[in-house]
C-alpha cells in the first residue's frame, strides 16, 4: 500500500513538473505572437477611435495598411508638448517608461489613480495633404473598479469635440464596467465636447443617461450598474487632457491656427 502511494505520488510529480515546463515553453514561445497580436490590437483601436473604422469592424490587411498610413505617429515630451527627435517611435515603449524611474515620474494623487506619468508620450495626427490637423489620437489610462484601463481619445481638429473613444485592455465586470467596450456605448461619444467655452474640461460621465448631443454636449450616459468605472472614465479624460498629461501638447496645436 505504502509503495502503491509513493508511485502515485511520484508519477503526479513527473505529470506537473511535465506540464509545466511545456506551458512555460509554450508562453515563451508564443510571446512574440501575443506582443504582435496586442499591437495590431492597439492600432485597430486607434483607428476606431479616429473614425476610420467602425466599432467592431475587422479591416483587411490592404485596409489596415492604408487607414495606418494616414497616421503620423509621434513622441512627445509631455511636458512642453514638443516632438521629441531622440526617440524612436517604433522602439518607444510608452507603458515601460512608465514604470522607469529614469523616464517617468511621480505626480500629485489624483482621482484616476494614476501614480506616474511617462515623461513622453506617442500621439497620432491626421493631417490633409497641407498639413493642416484635422484628427489627434491620445492614449489614456486610469484605475477602474478591478484594473487599469487602457484606451484612446480622438479630438476633431478643433481639439474639443471628441471623435471616438476605445478601450483595448480592461479586466472589469463583465457586463457592468467592462461595458466601456460596449458598441452602443462608444457611439455615444462622438459630438461630445471635452472642454466649455471657457477651455475648461467639462465632459463627464453622469449616472443615468444624457440627452443628445446638441441638448447634453458635456455628458455622457453612465454605465448601468458600474458606478465605479464610469466616474473613472471621467476622471482618466480629466487626468490626461489636463496639466499632467496632454495639455501642454494641446495647447502647442491650438497655436498652429492662431
Amino acid at each position: 500500500m505504502q509503495r502503491n502511494a509513493t508511485y502515485i505520488l511520484g508519477f503526479a510529480a513527473v505529470v506537473c513538473v511535465v506540464c509545466a515546463v511545456v506551458v512555460s515553453t509554450a508562453a515563451v514561445a508564443l510571446k512574440d505572437l501575443q506582443d504582435a497580436n496586442l499591437s495590431a490590437y492597439r492600432e485597430q483601436n486607434v483607428l476606431e477611435a479616429a473614425g476610420f473604422s467602425q466599432p467592431g469592424d475587422r479591416l483587411s490587411g490592404a485596409e489596415l495598411e492604408a487607414a495606418i498610413a494616414r497616421l503620423e505617429v509621434k513622441v512627445i515630451d509631455l511636458a512642453t508638448g514638443d516632438v521629441d527627435p531622440d526617440l524612436d517611435v517604433a522602439t518607444f515603449d510608452q507603458r515601460k517608461a512608465s514604470t522607469d524611474p529614469a523616464n517617468s515620474h511621480r505626480v500629485e494623487a489624483n482621482r484616476a489613480r494614476i501614480m506616474r506619468v511617462p515623461n513622453n508620450a506617442l500621439v497620432y495626427e491626421v493631417r490633409d495633404d497641407s498639413g493642416v490637423l484635422e484628427i489627434v489620437v491620445l492614449p489614456i489610462e486610469g484605475k477602474g473598479l478591478w484594473s487599469m484601463l487602457y484606451g484612446f481619445v480622438a479630438l476633431e481638429s478643433d481639439l474639443t469635440t471628441i471623435r471616438g473613444l476605445t478601450f483595448y485592455e480592461q479586466k472589469e465586470t463583465a457586463g457592468l464596467g467592462g461595458e466601456v467596450d460596449n458598441l452602443r456605448w462608444k457611439a455615444l461619444w462622438p459630438g461630445r465636447k471635452a472642454f466649455d467655452d471657457d477651455g475648461v474640461m467639462a465632459l463627464q460621465v453622469i449616472k443615468g443617461q444624457a440627452g443628445p448631443v446638441d441638448e447634453a454636449p458635456y455628458e455622457v450616459d453612465g454605465l448601468s450598474g458600474a458606478t465605479i468605472t464610469s466616474r473613472s472614465v471621467t476622471y482618466m479624460l480629466q487626468f490626461w487632457l489636463g496639466d499632467d498629461g496632454f495639455a501642454p501638447y494641446l495647447e502647442r496645436l491650438r497655436g498652429e491656427t492662431n
